[in-house]
Formats: structure tokens, sequence, C-alpha cells
């Protein structure tokens, strides 16, 4: 009988916010719910009744009171939430106001800055004033072209505190990306960094702002944050904007005011990846976003005002808006720009040990490469706090569970989470009060009806099929930039299944109520009819020394598909015979014969998203000579040349 890798002691789970949820519901509502299944099968059944108690536990308080919970039409995405009722979305992050960190910017090159919560809001209040005096009033976008600083924390949320809404991209984006996606929502302001740092480089973006600054004709400010290129200068731009230095743009102090906007007023537009296409600019609402994050953050990560939180991540990943609302629970935010692994693997390792963290958030990519490059932290550092670790951006391998309570410490609440850019939460996720088993995403979060379907609507336990959501839920999108009568949002969501929410992961729910994702589901493998996902072919690669890192996808071969995989080796080694057989041994005893390549290829490079994550239908465009759209998503877009017309596909 297999065990969990961890299980939560009695103490620690009633010690729990999520537990306190429960005890809370069970008192509210006179029910005696008894464990975490039986709190999700409630908040999934009475969710007029679990969303105003999430919003009442977490003390979100509204300006103007709704006068219905949920109204809903016949079938998704006909519903709304909270209708009525008003709010501000900065009101409820900067709630906290005293001497507490609140915020710990740390840059690549050692650099530390530290804003207590108290110190925020007066930064905050200084921001409005002059946005205001800019003309920034609800619904106007600012943009920003940041790195992961506190500056950026800052104009987020003097623009929400306007109603306004924020839209960013990390300065790594090319620059067809970034007009890409604000040429679309046509910002009145841009906040942009003069340079940043990454892998020991000064990069500096002057060049790369003046081209983009040509295609913003609705710019009316750019604020430029010298950061990188302390010699900026407001003359260094071209535009037809006002210029200002950051520095002079405006002065802190004072408290910031708020204005009430509607539950559903767009807060946030982040973007698709874009690897077949312009990108889709995906509106978030206020309250929906602060209401799912808070509900994400204090029950099913158990954030308080007591704890560090952490996560790797850019500006235009979901995840850093994700991290910004612990500021919702009055917690201290570590944010770090610059590369992982500079000066060396260990540099995340010594920040939890420096601050403290207790909450680590990383990738999935970056755990297997820290295996692979032999660090033990437990060896070396104290990781004296540390309660949890969260992992996304693609499916935690087995090995990597195993690796986290080997290396790292046995009592740990492991996470694995996945939802996405397109909710800019979770579907499934950690929980404190539940074990962690090996290889699966502890739970459904609260009030997702989340379900497993074959192609024909019938919902599966223990097989694999498409991760689908059957009821509204309040993250839901307001819809797409841009698309007045919802057709592109209806295409990309609810084609599949009239009604019912799928976004494309490939996916099976386990006996113990988690789940596990197998990657993508139009990434999907389908040799002789029979469907693989890719991540099951990772997770077996992954445990070869030689191997870093490899891209699966499904050839077009003779009136069937046959399995493609690329394997980018350690500096120095080749592909041969011996080590393609002993890829395929590893993979046939692990999984079935279905699985194992027909063609194992030494590749020098894999294409990934700015964000990290690989990208599999591209790489089979070009093995199969169709054109990629919009090479411009991608981080390493020369990487994708090296698929191209390669001998050993040719037979």
């Amino acid at each position: 009988m297999s065990r969990p890798l961890w299980s939560p002691s009695p103490q620690r789970i009633a010690a729990s916010r999520m537990d306190a949820f429960r005890r809370f519901v069970n008192d509210r509502h006179g029910l005696q719910l008894a464990d975490y299944p039986a709190l999700h099968a409630w908040s999934v059944e009475r969710r007029e009744d679990f969303w105003p108690a999430v919003a009442e536990f977490f003390d979100l308080r509204f300006h103007s009171a709704p006068h219905a919970v949920l109204e809903e039409g016949p079938a998704m995405p006909s519903a709304r939430w909270f209708p009525g009722a008003t709010l501000n979305f900065a009101e409820h992050l900067l709630r906290r106001r005293d001497g507490h960190p609140a915020l710990v910017a740390v840059a690549e090159d050692g650099s530390r800055e530290q804003l207590t919560y108290a110190e925020l809001a007066a930064q905050v209040a200084g921001l409005q004033r002059s946005l205001r005096e800019a003309g920034v009033g609800i619904g106007d976008r600012v943009a920003a072209f940041m790195p992961n600083t506190w500056q950026t924390v800052v104009g987020m949320l003097a623009t929400s505190s306007l109603g306004a809404t924020w839209s960013s991209c990390s300065p790594d984006f090319g620059t067809q990306g970034v007009i890409d996606r604000f040429g679309q929502i046509e910002p009145k302001v841009l906040i942009a960094a003069a340079g940043y740092r990454y892998a020991g480089k000064n990069i500096d973006l002057t060049t790369k702002l003046n081209e983009i600054l040509e295609r913003l004709p609705s710019l009316q400010q750019l604020v430029v944050v010298p950061y990188a290129r302390p010699e900026a200068r407001p003359t260094d731009y071209r535009c037809t904007a006002k210029v200002s230095l950051w520095r002079d743009f405006y002065r802190p102090g004072g408290e910031p005011e708020f204005v009430p906007v509607a539950f559903e007023q767009p807060l946030y537009i982040l973007y698709s990846s874009g690897t077949t296409g312009v990108p889709k600019c995906i509106v978030h609402g206020v309250g929906g976003t602060l209401l799912q994050h808070v509900k994400e953050l204090g029950l099913h990560t158990d954030l308080s005002a007591s704890d560090t939180l952490f996560y790797y991540t850019t500006c235009g990943w979901m995840m850093w808006n994700w991290l910004v609302s612990g500021l919702a629970l009055g917690a201290t935010l570590v944010l770090y720009d610059g590369s992982p692994f500079h000066p060396g693997p260990e540099r995340l390792i010594d920040l939890i040990d420096a601050e403290e963290i207790s909450i680590f958030g990383t990738s999935a990519k970056y755990l297997a490469s820290l295996e692979k490059a032999g660090v033990e932290p437990n060896r070396s550092h104290r990781l004296e706090r540390l309660k949890a670790v969260l992992s996304t951006g693609s499916p935690l391998a087995h090995e990597s569970f195993d690796y986290v309570y080997r290396a790292f410490k046995p009592d740990l609440c492991l996470s694995s989470i996945s939802g996405g850019t397109d909710i800019v939460s979770c579907f499934a996720l950690g929980n404190p009060v539940l074990p962690v088993w090996r290889g699966e995403l502890q739970c459904k979060g609260l009030g997702m009806d989340v379900q497993v379907w074959d192609e024909n609507g019938k919902p599966l336990r223990g097989e694999k099929g498409e991760l689908v959501c059957t009821r509204h839920f309040p993250s839901m999108p307001v819809g797409f930039w841009n698309d007045p009568d919802g057709a592109k949002f209806h295409a990309a969501y609810f084609e599949n299944f009239p009604g019912v929410w799928a976004h494309g992961d490939y996916a099976e729910e386990t006996e113990h109520g988690g789940l596990v994702i197998h990657g993508r589901s139009d990434a999907v493998l389908n040799p002789g009819g029979v469907r693989i996902g890719t991540a099951e072919i990772y997770r077996q690669v992954e445990k070869i020394e030689e191997v870093l890192e490899s891209i699966a996808i499904g050839q077009d071969w003779q009136d069937d598909v046959r399995v493609v995989l690329f394997v980018r080796l350690r500096e120095g080694l080749t592909l041969d015979d011996a080590l393609r057989e002993r890829i395929r041994q590893v993979i046939r005893a692990n999984t079935t014969p279905r699985h194992v390549p027909a063609k194992i290829v030494q590749i020098a490079d894999i294409p990934r998203t700015i964000s990290g994550k690989i990208v599999e239908l591209a790489v089979r465009n070009v093995v199969h000579g169709r054109p990629v759209k919009n090479t411009d998503a991608l981080a390493n877009p020369e990487a994708l040349e090296l698929y191209r017309d390669l001998p050993e596909l040719r037979d």
C-alpha cells in the first residue's frame, strides 16, 4: 500500500486557516462538514453561500452592497457575480499601515530595498496623485514594461486605486511581443525600465523602448525607472507623450484614496502566450480576482500576516499578479529580479535563509534543474521558517516530489498547482490539511467544480481526459479585449463542450481526490489512436543523468503518428545508440510500449515562452514545414531553426 510523502500533524491542521474556515462555515450555516472533501462539495453545491463566506472570513468590504450573489443564465459564461457591488482592489491590499515589511526587493547584484506597509501606502498615495493629474481614471490602461521591483507593485496599486486597469510585460519580451500586447490595449501611461540585469549582464533597453514607443500613439505619459541604467535621461526617449523619470514624476506622502468600482470592472489585462498568433488580451475583473486570490493564498496556501512569501516570477507571468495579492493577507513579499542561477545554482536558496522565507514558489523546471545541478539545500542551508514549496508552470515530475522531500526538508507541504493566465488563479492546488501524494496536485480548489471528461462529456476517474470546470466561478475572465460579441472568448473556452469551461489541460483524477496533469491536450501524442500526455514521457526522460531536458512531439508518418523525442544533453555529451536504447528502456519499463519514441534526436536548445513553458506545438509546426505565427512570444525563437528539415526525421 503506497503512503503519502507528507501528512500534516493534527496540530498543524487545527492551526490552519483552512480548518478555521471549515469551522466558520459550520458555525455560520449550522452544518457539520467534517473534512475537506465535505467542505469542497458544499462550496460547489452552495456557491451562493460559499463565496460570501470567503468575503466575510477575510473581511472583504464593499462600498455598495450587492443586490444578489449570483445572477446566472442557462449556461456559462452567462453569469454576473455580486451585481450592484462596488469595491476597490488596492484598498484591500493596503489595509495594513504599520512598520511591518510589505515588500523586500532583491536584485541579482545583491542590492536590497525594503518598504514597510506604511511606506508602501505613502508611495502609492504620491504616485496616485500624479497619475490622476496625468488624466488616469476609471477604465484607462496603465502599462508597465518592468522588471520585478517594488516600483512595479507601487504602479499597479496606484493604478487600481483609481479604478484604472493594469497590464505588464517583463523586459525580456521582444519588441514585437510588447507591441502585440500593449498596441491592442492602447495605454494612456507607460511605466518602463531604462535597463535591467540578467545573468551578470546589464541590458540597456533604450533602443527597444524607442521602437515600442513609435507604435503606441495613444500614450500620453512615459515614466522611466532608471533601475540598471542610472544615467537615463528623459531626452533619451523619442515620443510625443510627456516623459518623466520616476523620481521626478511624483513625491510620496499622504493617504491614498480609493475609487469604488463595479465588481466586474477590469483590473488586469493578461495575455495568452501568442505562439499561434497575436496574443489574446484576457481581461480580469476586480472582485473576482480579489475573492479568488484571498481564497487561494489564505486557505489553500495558509498564508498569514506573519509569513514571508516568495515566488520566482517576472511581471509578464500571472504568478506575479497572484504573488502581489499576498499583501491582502498582510504578509511580507520578497521580489527577486534576475537569473535564479546567477552567480550559482543556490542563489534562491540563499534567499530563503536571508529573508526567512516561509512559502517558496517556483517552477517545476527550476526544481528539476536544481536536482540536476546536485544542489541539496538541507546540507548547506537552515531553511528554518520554510513550511511550504509551491510549483507550477508545467507538471511537477514524481521524481521532483522525491527530491524536495529528500533535499529540502521532510516536514513541508509541497503543493503543485495548476490553473493559468486564463483564470489568473488555480483549478487545482495545495492544501495544508491534506496529505501530499507523489506526483499529485493535492486537491480541487474550493468553489471550483473541476472534473475530468472524455471526448463525449462523460466524467472519468482514474483515466486521462480533458480538464473542465462545469459551473461558473468569479475569476472567469470578464472577456477578451476588442471582442465585442464574445466570439473569440467562446471559441477559446466553450467550443469543445458548450456551456462548460475547457482550456486545454490533459488530466487525471486520482483515488485520493487529487489531480495529475499530463500536459496540454493540444500537445497530446496520438500514435495508433492511443492518447499520450507529453508529461508522461518527460518524467521518465528526466531520470536519465545525461539528459538536461527534452521535448516530445507527434510527427505525421505513414498515415499514422509517430513519437519523436528531442533531448538536450549535458555539455560535451553526444547521443549515441547506447544512450538512445537506455532512454527507450526507461520509458518502456515505466510506461507502455506506445510511449517509446520512434526517433530520439539530440538538439542544442529547446524553445520556450517568455514564462518558461516549452512549446510543443511550435516545434511540431516547424518539423512539418508549417509556419509559426508569432515567434516573438518565445524567449529563444532562434531555437526553432534547429528543428527544421532534420535528416533524422526523413526515414
